[in-house]
């Protein structure tokens, strides 16, 4: 199995045609064809399938994708890390952001490796804290930004904050008091929330059990925009984290306060793979990662946010 048939695997798998990925790769088509044939000859398995609509990955060929994208990563990786041998810092870090904090993060964080340290190249991957902790523990990410990460012998976690999570309500619903909705009134109301196993939705799922009551559910959707969507078009309210809302809210779009009597909360923590060695250019970003968090906090940029002591 050689890289350039990995990298002709990932191109056609990206690019759903030998056209495209012969493009991709400057290289004749014939060269790519060759490369897959070659592969699916040694594998002894179909990788794609052939229609007019392009080439579309056979299950065994998603398997042998991920990995090949894997393999090709730490090459990469490696390459990198031997640049470091010599002066300055070098390498590719991964970084998981969850998509409730990459607003507000990613641009801090990415100006700050560039400025300080231009060797080190980032990839910055948003998800629900979910995702992220799969693929922390697959190790696809290098560091990232998380939640509620219970302890893990596959994960080094460390607590950086707590927030609050915040009722929000459509702008019709009046004046929502700036002191809080107490979580009781707010499960009177339809709400607009995220399927479970999603993590806001357990959070709130175990606040309701604990106060001996339910959610009137009213629409289920995991994309917290369309959330909003649904909640200023007047179809419910909903419950997501402050950092998400407090602009909305401050201009009026939508009303939203936190969740009081009880609150929720829920932990943010700054995760590494424990099975793959921390580079210096990884230690790095997770250093400037939890310098952009207390930045926030000191700047009062995340709301109902309180350092882990």
């Amino acid at each position: 199995m050689e890289m350039r048939q990995l990298q002709a695997l990932l191109a056609v798998a990206d690019t759903g045609s030998v056209t495209r990925a012969s493009e991709l790769l400057h290289v004749v088509q014939p060269a790519v064809t060759r490369q897959i044939h070659n592969l699916e000859t040694e594998l002894g398995a179909i990788l794609f399938d052939r229609s007019r609509a392009g080439m579309r990955p056979t299950d065994i060929g998603m398997q042998v994708i991920e990995r090949a994208r894997r393999a090709l990563s730490e090459l990469d990786r490696a390459r990198e890390e031997a640049r470091s041998s010599g002066a300055g810092l070098y390498g590719i870090v991964t970084v998981g952001l969850l998509a409730s904090t990459a607003a507000l993060l990613a641009v801090p964080v990415v100006s700050a490796v560039m400025e300080r340290h231009p060797g080190v190249r980032l990839r910055v991957v948003t998800g629900y804290g979910g995702h992220l902790s799969r693929w922390l523990e697959a190790g696809d990410l290098d560091v990232a930004l998380t939640y509620n990460q219970p302890p893990a012998a596959a994960l080094d976690v460390k607590p950086l904050l707590e927030e609050d999570l915040w009722a929000v309500a459509p702008p019709s619903a009046g004046h929502v008091a700036a002191e809080g909705v107490d979580f009781r009134e707010l499960l009177q109301r339809p709400l607009v929330m995220p399927s479970a196993p999603h993590g806001i939705r357990t959070l709130v799922d175990g606040a309701a059990a604990r106060v001996g009551l339910q959610l009137d559910i009213a629409v289920e959707t995991n994309d917290a925009g369309v959330q909003k969507q649904l909640v200023r078009g007047g179809l419910g309210w909903t419950v997501l984290p402050g950092i998400m809302v407090a602009q909305e809210a401050a201009g009026g779009v939508l009303n939203a306060a936190p969740i009081v009597n009880p609150v929720i909360p829920r932990r943010i923590v700054l995760a590494k793979p424990t099975s793959v060695r921390s580079t210096s250019a990884v230690r790095m970003v997770a250093g400037i990662l939890e310098e952009a968090v207390l930045g926030l906090i000191d700047a009062g940029r995340w709301p109902s946010a309180r350092l882990v002591q």
